[in-house]
């Protein structure tokens, strides 16, 4: 008996060892992929002058990815500024604050919203953000502008992505003991600095892999911003310039006008692009938050 024991132990190890690997190698094969279908354009064009160009006319055969690149990181940056304190403060009170009623409704209408189809957001986008920015706070700034912005983008993104915070960030806070939130009371601190010197600074790593999560979702979401964004192919100056993000640069295009030449590698370049976009900033997260772990274990 114990020896079958310890052959179905070894055996669930090499298995979870081999899922891992498999899932590593999958990551590495999908990024393979885009590559090599990216070489002919990389090969055509310096690498440079495909990154740093804005110069986009397929026709001619220029590629410049600068717009779209710029374009990406906006948005999605915008959208994680708008987001995070709004998705921390509602996690706040729903784990601290709110009674069991309002958890027992609030909880179910987030998981809704974490699962509406993003083409949905798209249209509620289109039809209540654009003409809002359009007409009520451009205006404001500017002297013109269709409300297809980066600002509209962001606004529809940092909606998309609130409901996957909020989750995550109530889980997070549950998951501390209530034996360290006690102890903190006990010491006379009110329930406000027990929120921020004892539940926020132990889910803060938390916080940050959560944030990292939902970002790299915004990074890759297409439908949504392709219908708020205005797609147009130049660098955005000002939040309420139309922009054209990577996501929505290959979903417009691919399939429709592969024949002309280079074009199916520049769309499998932009693809790469958005790949090593989401894969570096993933890891630059993952190195920042174990810096901020130890930090965190010292103090």
């Amino acid at each position: 008996m114990r020896k079958i024991r310890t052959i179905k132990d070894r055996f669930a190890r090499y298995f979870m060892i081999g899922i891992a690997v498999f899932a590593i190698l999958f990551l590495i094969i999908i990024g393979l992929s885009l590559f090599f279908k990216a070489v002919p354009v990389i090969k055509e064009k310096n690498l440079w002058i495909l990154l740093s160009s804005s110069n986009w006319r397929p026709f001619k055969g220029d590629f410049g990815f600068l717009p779209f690149i710029l374009s990406t990181l906006y948005v999605s940056l915008i959208a994680i500024i708008i987001a995070l304190p709004l998705s921390v403060l509602i996690s706040i009170y729903l784990n601290s604050y709110a009674s069991k009623g309002v958890k027992r409704f609030f909880e179910p209408v987030v998981d809704l919203l974490s699962g509406i189809p993003p083409v949905i957001y798209g249209l509620w986008g289109t039809l209540a953000i654009v003409p809002l920015i359009s007409e009520k706070i451009a205006p404001r700034f500017v002297e013109f502008s269709t409300g297809y912005t980066v600002l509209a983008g962001a606004i529809v993104l940092a909606v998309m992505i609130i409901p996957l915070l909020i989750s995550i960030m109530v889980e997070l806070f549950r998951s501390i003991p209530d034996e360290m939130t006690n102890a903190s009371l006990a010491l006379g601190a009110t329930k406000w600095q027990t929120i921020k010197k004892v539940i926020l600074r132990r889910s803060f790593s938390g916080i940050i892999a959560a944030t990292v999560l939902a970002l790299s979702r915004a990074f890759g979401e297409t439908m949504a911003v392709l219908m708020v964004c205005g797609n147009i192919p130049e660098i955005p100056r000002s939040f309420f310039d139309a922009c054209y993000p990577l996501p929505a640069l290959i979903a417009n295009n691919y399939g429709e006008m592969l024949s002309m030449p280079g074009y199916e590698s520049a769309l499998m370049f932009a693809a790469f692009l958005l790949f090593i976009i989401v894969v570096v900033f993933n890891m630059i997260s993952r190195i920042t938050l174990k810096q901020i772990e130890k930090r965190y274990q010292l103090s």
